[in-house]
C-alpha cells in the first residue's frame, strides 16, 4: 500500500465497531465511540506514532465533520474532543486542524450538532488553554451567534465562562480585534447575518 506525499490515506483508521459507534443515533454509543478514539490516541501517542494520529484526525474531519448525517457530524465532535483530550498538552500542534471544523459546527443546521460544537469548544479549550488564543475571535463570533438561540444557550454558557477565564490567563489576547469585532456585531440584527 503506497500513500503519495500530499494524499490523504483514508482508508478507515478506527475500526468498523468505533466507526459504527460515532455514527449511532444513540448519544451512549457514540460517546463510547470517542472513548474509544481517546483510548487509541493515547496508545498512538505513548508508541509516538503521529502519522496515524494525523490519519484518525484526517479520517474524522472528512468523512464525519462534513457528512450530512447529523448523528456523524456529533460523532465528530465529540471524538476530536477526545483527541486533544488524549494528546494533552501535545495536542497544540494539531489545533490548526483540529478547531475550525468544530467553529464551523457552530453554523450547523442542526441545533443538537450546534450544542455538541459547544461541549466540544469547551473540552478542547479546557486542555488547549491559552493555545486556543489566535482562534478566540472566530470562538467569539460563534458564540454570539449561539446566544441567540435559545435551545443552546446552556452550552454556549459553559463555553463562554471558561473562554472568560483563558482570555484573562492570555497574555496575548488583542484588544483592539476583539473591539472592531464587538463593535461589528453590537450593531447587527440577526447573528447570523
Amino acid at each position: 500500500f503506497f500513500i503519495l506525499p500530499g494524499y490523504l490515506d483514508m482508508s478507515d483508521p478506527l475500526g468498523p465497531a468505533v466507526t459504527r459507534n460515532l455514527c449511532d443515533k444513540l448519544y451512549d454509543k457514540r460517546k463510547q465511540g470517542a472513548q474509544e478514539v481517546e483510548v487509541l490516541v493515547r496508545e498512538l501517542s505513548a508508541n509516538g506514532d503521529k502519522e496515524r494520529i494525523l490519519r484518525v484526525v484526517d479520517y474524522l474531519i472528512v468523512n464525519f465533520s462534513t457528512s450530512p448525517n447529523g448523528n456523524q457530524r456529533k460523532g465528530a465532535l465529540i471524538a476530536l474532543a477526545a483527541v486533544v483530550i488524549a494528546l494533552g498538552t501535545d495536542s497544540h500542534p494539531l489545533l490548526t486542524k483540529l478547531v475550525p471544523p468544530v467553529i464551523r459546527s457552530f453554523s450547523d443546521q442542526d441545533s443538537r450538532v450546534r450544542y455538541y460544537a459547544c461541549e466540544s469548544m469547551h473540552n478542547i479549550s479546557k486542555v488547549a488553554r491559552t493555545k486556543i488564543m489566535p482562534f478566540f475571535n472566530e470562538i467569539f463570533d460563534g458564540l454570539f451567534k449561539l446566544f441567540s438561540d435559545t435551545d443552546r444557550q446552556k452550552g454556549a454558557l459553559l463555553l463562554d465562562r471558561l473562554m472568560k477565564d483563558i482570555t484573562a490567563e492570555a497574555e496575548s489576547f488583542s484588544v483592539d480585534s476583539f473591539v472592531l469585532l464587538l463593535k461589528d456585531r453590537l450593531y447587527v440584527g440577526n447573528p447570523f447575518a
